[in-house]
């Protein structure tokens, strides 16, 4: 299997897949690359080099017990796209993979990259303060790494439901598939999925939003119960300078499965076939 090994050591698991102008996919928590079944093969067939790879901790990277910031996580994004020496990339970044994103840009400069897409995406800041009203309780995610550490295989299963609307939004997605996902998300170490709920919840990018100096496209469902999008896409949307905004109307935060085909033609549209 390829990889390639970060600044620390850490070797990270990737698909590359086709020939063309590159795109990276960068995956949500608690799933790993695989969660792209429907976009990567789309996106190679229209005749893209599609790269996705497996974050620290989960999937089939190493799984080290430190590193679990945006910091780190960006310059593990640098390392791949230096390592495979890319150009003129395409970053799509689906949920907590949004940061990797919003980080890279502003700590690295945005090297290498000529396009930038947020699908559900939890930037700019989801914690709930002072000078965030209106974003998420810190209790929320005080309960999730409690029923993570209690039982984490029961705690995905439930997550499962609301990240794909099941019982609000009349989903498309099998319960095989979703049982799938549950599967990807019990690859991941313990310690990455209880630290990455930290690093999503509590990581301010607001800083971040105007170091994005390529097109950019941010996408989110207007019924996610799991990255509201008020708190994120909506306000991302408004803070990267002329981003364009795409609202999935009803849609769950898995508009990657339950929305494939809308967000697949998207994709490309954006990307330019």
């Amino acid at each position: 299997m390829p990889f390639i090994e970060t600044g620390d050591g850490t070797r990270l698991f990737y698909k590359d897949w086709g020939s063309g102008r590159p795109v990276v996919l960068i995956h949500g928590w608690p799933l790993d690359a695989d969660m792209w079944e429907y976009q990567q093969p789309a996106l190679t067939e229209a005749g893209f080099r599609t790269i996705a790879y497996d974050r620290r901790g989960f999937g089939r990277s190493d799984q080290p017990w430190s590193g679990y910031d945006y910091d780190t996580f960006a310059d593990d994004l640098k390392a791949l796209l230096d390592r495979l020496d890319l150009a003129d990339v395409a970053l799509v970044g689906f949920s907590m993979g949004g940061g990797e994103i919003a980080r890279y840009m502003a700590r690295h400069g945005g090297a290498r990259v000529s396009r930038a897409v947020l699908v559900s995406a939890v930037p700019p800041f989801l914690l709930k303060t002072a000078d965030n009203p209106d974003g998420v309780d810190p209790a929320v995610f005080a309960g999730m790494i409690e029923g993570l550490k209690a039982d984490r295989p029961h705690f995905l299963a439930n997550f499962a439901k609301t990240f794909f609307g099941v019982g609000v939004f009349s989903s498309p997605s099998s319960s095989e598939l979703i049982a799938w996902t549950g599967d990807l998300a019990m690859r991941a170490s313990p310690k990455a999925t209880v630290a990455c709920v930290r690093a999503f919840g509590e990581t301010d990018f607001r800083a971040d939003m105007g170091r994005f100096t390529v097109p950019t496209l941010v996408i989110h469902g207007d019924d996610d119960q799991t990255v509201p999008i008020g708190v994120s896409g909506k306000a991302a949307a408004a803070a990267i300078p002329g981003a364009r905004f795409v609202v999935y109307e009803g849609a769950p935060h898995a508009v990657p499965f339950t929305h494939a085909a809308r967000l697949n033609e998207d994709l490309l549209a954006f990307l330019g076939r």
